[in-house]
């Protein structure tokens, strides 16, 4: 008797869900933000998706939002010309960084000293958090609103994605171009794998993976709609995707067969990404909640109990909580 997949639901937000990103695993477990255009950041358990608390701050939708590997820090990209850091311990604001348009992208090096961001202004900055007051260092050449930029190469390259529907990978130090990709229409989405140096790339129905050092095209997958968002698994067997159709896919790696497809949103699906464990995956929507999906459905994970009664099996559903005490007090 076939499993059935029951995704824990994750409300708390107003609007829809536009980006969302994990830390890396730490003693207290593995954590989740999500950026929404309710202008509310949060942050939630990892593997439950309960809510831990809200970043309080901005005045405008918030557009990209990450975590640094130890779940101490926490960045948020917004509508409000900002990009804001957060003591993701305490919620409390640590730095707000003014930009010329919206921002749209934030990323920490691996030690957490930078911060990385793009944005509607077409430039990629470098912020030296150690050194909050002095002016960041630019890199400029997209010629339309910036989508996303990542670190990579160990923190010594930077690769972009940008609405002139290109990717670039940049030398940090002497902010060239190394490599471009030209598309036919916008990259929706951008994923860097470090293991391995993949980066998963989307547009149109399209999932393509790349060498991220190369820019050598490793394989496309073509899906049955309009895809928002891709993530590769960290053992990369297999990879999720998200899209218009408000379904999750799920696809073997190596023979690129569909293997899944859930239905659980209300809305098209806009992000995606799988825990750093690969033992679940979380994706964000427009109708505003997060969900949290299991990757082998029916093993004893998080909240979810493999229950095998005589007659076959099932799984107990369970909800997300939002609730107690958190760092913000808007709840």
């Amino acid at each position: 008797m076939a499993m059935r997949q029951t995704p824990l639901t994750c409300s708390g937000h107003t609007r829809p869900v536009v980006d969302l990103a994990f830390s890396g695993i730490t003693p207290y477990g593995y954590f989740l933000i999500s950026a929404c255009k309710d202008g509310k950041p949060m942050l939630r358990q990892g593997d439950t998706g309960d809510w831990i608390g809200t970043f309080l701050g901005h005045k405008g939708a918030v557009w990209g939002a990450t975590l640094n590997n130890e779940a101490t820090k926490a960045a948020t990209a917004a509508a409000d010309f900002t990009a804001k850091v957060w003591d993701a311990v305490t919620g409390d604001e640590v730095l707000t960084l003014a930009h010329k348009h919206i921002v749209k992208s934030v990323n920490f090096t691996q030690d957490s000293s930078c911060l990385l961001t793009g944005g509607n202004d077409k430039i990629i900055r470098i912020y030296d958090l150690n050194k909050p007051e002095a002016e960041p260092q630019e890199i400029t050449g997209h010629t339309s609103a910036i989508k996303k930029a990542l670190w990579c190469n160990n923190d010594t390259q930077i690769l972009s994605a940008a609405d002139d529907k290109t990717v670039r990978l940049w030398d940090r130090n002497s902010t060239e171009v190394v490599k471009q990709l030209s598309f036919d229409m916008s990259v929706s989405s951008m994923e860097y794998i470090p293991d391995g140096e993949v980066l998963v790339i989307t547009y149109g129905k399209t999932i393509a993976f790349y060498n991220a050092l190369s820019l050598d095209m490793i394989k496309t997958v073509d899906a049955p709609a309009s895809i928002h968002s891709a993530s590769l698994h960290p053992d990369k067997d297999f990879f999720v995707a998200g899209g218009d159709d408000f379904k999750l896919y799920k696809f073997d790696y190596g023979t690129k067969e569909e293997l899944e497809s859930y239905k659980g949103h209300f809305g098209p699906v806009h992000c995606v990404r799988f825990s750093p464990d690969g033992e679940l995956y979380a994706s964000g929507s427009e109708d505003g909640t997060l969900r949290l999906w299991q990757t082998a459905v029916g093993k004893t994970y998080g909240l979810w109990k493999c229950v095998l009664p005589v007659i076959g099996s099932r799984e107990l559903e369970g909800k997300a909580a939002n609730g107690g005490v958190g760092f913000g007090d808007d709840q």
